[in-house]
């Protein structure tokens, strides 16, 4: 793979490698030494006869005073998720990474509540609708004033057991 094929953001990741080492004002000897590389991989990279390796691209950067961040599309930096330490199983394995752990779950937050089950002390939500009308009357209480017309997101219509899933 050549960097002709390989953009970040829409633009070559060469030219990059050369804008940042040049407004560092490093020689790329010098970009290779601070970074732990060798020259040659640094003249690959900026050339696209190479790709360097997340790795090397951080170093690259740190190197020189830089960092990688991710934004979204309205430029806005995004931040990982949360990882409790508390929340794996015996195995070490998180919930599934793709559902919000709910940390101390009150009552009609976990499935098994309408069972009179002893609720975990955590758990998830199950349903996306549910998950993304949470997130959307989160971002109507952030954003909207009470100056506007804009309506109170309204809640989707999914089973109670869907909406929190049992503990792992």
């Amino acid at each position: 793979m050549t960097d002709s094929t390989f953009n970040l953001g829409g633009y070559d990741l060469s030219g990059f490698i050369r804008r940042v080492r040049r407004t560092a004002d490093l020689s790329q000897r010098q970009l290779a030494k601070a970074a732990g590389l060798a020259p040659s991989g640094v003249a690959a990279f900026e050339t696209g006869a190479k790709v360097p390796s997340l790795h090397s691209l951080q170093s690259i950067l740190h190197a020189a005073n830089y960092q990688l961040v991710v934004v979204d599309s309205d430029g806005r930096l995004v931040v990982p998720l949360q990882v409790w330490r508390e929340v794996a199983d015996g195995a070490g394995r998180r919930y599934p990474a793709h559902l919000d752990t709910i940390l101390d779950p009150v009552y009609g937050e976990w499935w098994a509540d309408i069972y009179g089950l002893a609720r975990p002390p955590e758990t998830f939500r199950r349903s996306r609708a549910y998950r993304d009308y949470q997130r959307r009357l989160s971002q109507w209480e952030v954003r909207v004033t009470r100056h506007s017309r804009e309506p109170r997101p309204k809640p989707p219509r999914v089973p109670r057991s869907a909406i929190a899933g049992p503990h792992n």
